[in-house]
């Protein structure tokens, strides 16, 4: 079994990964360090996890055992789902007027985008879920899922434009189609950061989850939709169908975005930096409110096993019976029968 499942739960440095083998969902965490944005090592490791994915249909025998049907998108980082694009490569690429290596990384994001948002051009549902902010890239990424829930004081927004620019790796494709053009022309040149509940009246968001209950609001709305899957996946194609997303529409968005970023000026990119900064002393606070610390690296961290209906797959692809953490330790309890006998002389 380890064996089957080794293609997909291999080593990240960025991701955490797990399998509900009850809803048949793949659900992968993010977890960028030195701040929670799409750096180049993510969009890499996102990258071989979604090529994993589509190869294991490849195969009857894993899709047998192991069904993928739900994929779901996801944050590692307490009070963040991501921040966006890595502002400091940005910086450094438009003072260094280097056209090939932005539109590289800018091709990288939307590599990632576009398979999410065709659902890897395989039967299933991709689902985000926003815990927190979700800035620039971090809300297209969002967006870009068949469907997008969040919880109720969730910010999201694009604010590109305060540094002169605008979205560029599927802003503009995604909301046009959820909302229309005028209405998203407003929101990304306006610059503002909107509550997820602003969003669900809008019809951004689809599924409104309250405070702290995002978790168990995916997995109701995975239970229900199993029930009409077959139908509601025939709907997702014909939506693809009928206003399609595609690769090339994409690109050819992203090279008007390199363009454009390559005549910003030095002021700008100055106002850029100090976006980094604002980020960076955000969320240094986020991580001292949720008592963390400033990189969560485990590959089983408590974020995840509270999500988790036990029995479930781990990183290694085994099997996680119980929750290790209500195990005795030396911290808080007896470690083994002869310390147990030592406490409770009667019974030995």
């Amino acid at each position: 079994m380890s064996n089957k499942l080794n293609p997909i739960f291999k080593h990240y440095e960025q991701l955490s990964i797990r399998y509900d083998p009850d809803q048949a969902s793949l659900w992968y965490y993010m977890n960028s360090h030195p701040r929670p944005c799409f750096t180049p090592m993510l969009l890499s490791e996102i990258k071989q996890l979604q090529q994993s994915i589509f190869d294991s249909f490849e195969s009857s025998q894993f899709t047998d055992l192991y069904p993928i049907n739900y994929v779901v998108l996801a944050s590692q980082v307490p009070g963040t789902f991501n921040l966006g694009g890595d502002l400091n490569l940005f910086a450094k690429h438009i003072l260094n007027k280097d056209r090939d290596h932005l539109l590289h990384y800018a091709t990288a994001c939307i590599d990632v985008l576009y398979n999410n948002a065709v659902s890897m051009h395989r039967p299933l549902t991709t689902i985000s879920l926003v815990e927190g902010s979700a800035l620039g890239g971090g809300f297209e990424a969002a967006l870009s899922s068949n469907v997008l829930i969040a919880e109720r004081s969730a910010e999201l927004g694009l604010p590109e434009i305060l540094f002169n620019l605008f979205p560029g790796m599927g802003a503009y494709s995604l909301l046009a189609r959820r909302i229309g053009m005028i209405e998203a022309e407003k929101m990304i040149t306006s610059g503002k950061v909107y509550r997820a509940d602003e969003l669900y009246e809008m019809g951004v968001v689809d599924v409104l989850a309250e405070d702290g209950e995002g978790k168990r609001t995916v997995n109701k709305y995975i239970k229900q939709h199993m029930r009409s899957s077959n139908g509601l996946r025939a709907i997702q194609s014909v939506k693809q169908r009928f206003s399609p997303v595609t690769y090339e529409e994409l690109l050819d968005i992203t090279k008007i975005w390199v363009d454009a970023a390559l005549n910003l000026t030095k002021r700008e990119i100055r106002i850029m930096e100090r976006l980094v900064y604002t980020q960076d002393k955000r969320q240094n606070k986020l991580t001292t409110e949720y008592g963390r610390s400033r990189v969560l690296r485990t590959k089983q961290d408590r974020r995840i096993l509270d999500a988790v209906k036990l029995p479930f797959i781990d990183s290694q692809g085994n099997f996680i019976e119980h929750d290790r953490r209500k195990a005795d330790d030396r911290r808080t309890g007896p470690t083994s029968k002869k310390k147990q006998e030592d406490m409770n002389p009667e019974t030995s």
